[in-house]
């Protein structure tokens, strides 16, 4: 077994070439990740614009403290206006600032008195005045190639006139579950060993909200032969392939030879030091991966969003940060092994400060995955460190905040 940090040393180096480009209308594209660096091609605004409704002037015409109001400029208008030194135009929110004038005045500041204000409160020089390029300037880049799209993003393009967007094809990700104790969701249950499978539904949720498609292939026996058809199968039709199960040591763990003798594929590593989930198996097949996940559902779950989630960020042309923080103790933390360590936990806000404790967590097996309900963080600990007591800082995965 190697340690998680060369597991992941491994995979960050495996060289992986998004699946291809498409172009999609713009609201098609919310939740893809863009595909070319969005540049400004003008400046916004592109000439001084009031940032509020009120009066435009010279800044030096206020120590006059009365002037003629000698226009009217609404947002919107055909021309540009141009203001006579010593008197001012009414100037609403959005409308471009008339020529001549380098200040606004708001409303709030003035009395008027027919046509004409008196200023009450002066304002600074170039107050409420949108410069030129104060959003963006033309040749800036606005939008980094990989950016998950969200709402940000919309806003962004929308504003820069993009009807159609390239954006990176999600991922397609095989999944399969793998054991003769299986059932699937609604199929009747004949005998006391079955367990309903809800691992491929896991997987499959994952999937879906960091930016993969993915193809369920559902339940498979402990049979080989079946086995090794439901794998080939999988390999074609995805660019990733995510199974549950049959990774162990057992008799009827088949999977990690079907991998490397079916599917000819170079094996990155086979068991981790971490636990959950060190019988884990990454694997290579040209530009596909293939994850071989332990069949716990604590366990695949944990591995999966330690293994695949990257996985897909990277056949979305980008790298996944891993939301890793330091977190504050409520309660004692005990280490259970000498391993890399994932521990449910509830997170908590505490006086502004990021908290986890253990109330409510069941100790047992790495089947227990009703530890990851509620507002959930993984707790991280290493080989070589101890029990922790309430109060002291300790560092944790932080999954449920939905970073892009």
């Amino acid at each position: 077994m190697i340690s998680f940090e060369e597991s992941m040393q491994r995979l960050e180096s495996v060289e992986i070439t998004p699946s291809g480009v498409i172009e999609l209308p713009l609201m098609e594209a919310l939740g893809y990740h863009i595909a070319e660096d969005i540049v400004a091609t003008y400046n916004s605004p592109e000439h001084p614009t009031a940032a509020m409704d009120g009066y435009a002037v010279r800044f030096e015409d206020q120590v006059l403290k009365e002037l003629e109001i000698e226009a009217i400029n609404p947002a919107g208008a055909n021309e540009i206006l141009e203001l006579t030194p010593g008197k001012t135009i009414k100037t609403y929110t959005g409308s471009l600032m008339p020529q001549g004038s380098n200040t606004l005045i708001p409303i709030e500041n003035v009395k008027t008195n027919g046509n004409k204000i008196t200023i009450e409160e002066e304002v600074a020089f170039g107050f409420s005045v949108r410069e030129v390029g104060e959003s963006f300037k033309e040749g800036e880049v606005l939008i980094k190639s990989g950016t998950k799209i969200g709402f940000e993003e919309i806003s962004v393009l929308a504003s820069l006139n993009c009807v159609r967007v390239k954006v990176y094809k999600k991922p397609k990700v095989a999944i399969i579950a793998t054991g003769s104790e299986l059932l699937e969701l609604g199929e009747e249950q004949t005998r006391p060993s079955q367990i309903r499978s809800s691992n491929n539904y896991t997987i499959e949720a994952i999937v879906k909200k960091y930016g993969g498609e993915p193809l369920q292939l559902g339940c498979i026996g402990d049979d080989i032969e079946a086995l090794k058809v439901q794998f080939k199968e999988a390999l074609q039709k995805s660019d990733i392939v995510v199974s549950t199960g049959g990774v162990s040591v057992g008799d009827f763990d088949f999977v990690k030879d079907i991998v490397k003798d079916e599917l000819g594929a170079e094996v990155l590593f086979k068991g981790v030091v971490i636990k959950p989930g060190q019988h884990i198996m990454v694997a290579k097949s040209g530009n596909k991966m293939i994850l071989a996940l332990p069949g716990f559902a604590y366990s695949s779950t944990v591995t999966a969003l330690l293994y695949l989630v990257p996985l897909l960020y990277r056949y979305n042309g980008t790298v996944y940060q891993v939301p890793l923080v330091e977190v504050t103790l409520r309660s004692k933390y005990k280490k259970r092994s000498k391993k890399r360590e994932f521990t449910a936990a509830n997170l908590t806000l505490h006086n502004g400060n990021l908290c986890v404790d253990f109330i409510g967590k069941k100790s047992g097996t790495s089947a227990i995955m009703t530890n990851m309900l509620g507002g959930v963080a993984l707790v991280t600990s290493g080989p070589e460190d101890g029990d922790k007591e309430s109060g002291e800082r300790i560092q944790a995965l932080i999954y449920n905040l939905d970073l892009k």
